[in-house]
């Protein structure tokens, strides 16, 4: 199959595509904090995660990314296809500067991307062809574009919080049990952990070093709020819980909060109130370095239960996601 780049060499919006190298890092990056202002998401992509986008080695930015220029040389839309060579789904991201939607930018856009999504597929020789996008229940724009391309909510997702200034709960772990700061000498084993323990979520894929690593060292991590449960039987990972702190959220939403950016208890450990302590050790971290709140992202239906965990935990629902997806 072809390159689908020619599906945006001849349009109508005054735009010059061509895919995303990392000299434009900046103007794709301003873009994006463009979009961010317009519409308000709970979240948007940091610099480190597009310089990631463009460092990954599973897609090739050349022919996965795309980004349109105005006759000024302003970034005016951008678009990306992710997929991990043997996963059963392709993701697709994308943005149109607010001054230029409504002209069709998003779906000439979609088109490239299904096209793109398709061409991995059939080079990985898999079918059928299925791409996810996710949207924010605030992106109206958004929303619409999926519905009318005939995309379907296949998962909601819900951002809770929790104001810290509540009484946070000492929860004891069991007898043989351990809890331990995060650190470098144990990511390995925590990814490998983090792999077993998502295998019967819905939508995950495992995780290989490189995605990991941007994970782990991206800026935002912190270590000295992320914890690791361990048997003292054997050394073996039980469970953990990664959080982050994102500055912007304070500047933007006027919280400083603690994130839970992943919390996973492998199967045999289930049970065991593991994830209730390793929460309640989050918060207390949380709240000791002047943090107001504590938040997390969820899927609501979780095979876990983690939905109803985090409420009796006092975390409360505020904004809803989805995600959508389309058979090709």
């Amino acid at each position: 199959m072809s390159d689908p780049l020619h599906l945006l060499a001849q349009n109508p919006f005054e735009l010059t595509f061509r895919p995303i190298t990392v000299e434009d890092l900046d103007e794709w990056y301003a873009l994006v904090l463009r979009i961010f202002e317009a519409e308000k998401p709970v979240w948007h992509e940091q610099r480190e995660d597009l310089q990631n986008a463009l460092n990954s080695t599973k897609n090739d930015p050349r022919f996965d990314t795309v980004i349109g220029f105005d006759q000024q040389g302003v970034a005016r839309a951008f678009a990306r296809v992710s997929k991990n060579p043997e996963g059963e789904k392709a993701y697709l991201f994308g943005g149109v500067d607010p001054l230029w939607q409504r002209r069709g930018i998003g779906s000439a856009l979609l088109g490239w991307q299904q096209a793109q999504a398709a061409r991995r597929f059939e080079s990985d020789g898999q079918s059928p062809v299925v791409v996810r996008k996710f949207a924010d229940q605030s992106n109206l724009a958004e929303l619409a574009l999926c519905d009318s391309a005939g995309y379907s909510v296949v998962r909601y997702f819900a951002e809770m919080r929790r104001p810290l200034a509540d009484p946070i709960p000492e929860i004891p772990l069991d007898e043989g049990l351990e809890l331990k700061t995060f650190s470098s000498e144990l990511s390995e084993q925590v990814r490998l952990a983090h792999n077993e323990a998502f295998a019967d979520h819905w939508g995950s894929e495992p995780r290989d070093q490189e995605s990991w690593g941007f994970l782990i060292d991206h800026p935002h991590m912190r270590a000295d709020w992320s914890t690791v449960v361990i048997d003292t039987a054997n050394g073996e990972i039980a469970g953990y819980q990664i959080a982050n702190y994102d500055p912007e959220v304070l500047q933007t939403h006027g919280r400083n909060e603690g994130y839970t950016e992943l919390l996973g208890v492998r199967r045999a450990y289930r049970g065991r109130r593991i994830a209730a302590v390793l929460l309640a050790e989050a918060m207390q971290r949380f709240s000791a370095s002047g943090m107001d709140w504590a938040a997390l992202d969820v899927d609501t239906e979780n095979p876990t239960g983690a939905y109803g965990l985090y409420e009796r935990l006092g975390y409360q629902p505020h904004n809803r996601s989805m995600a959508y997806d389309k058979e090709l």
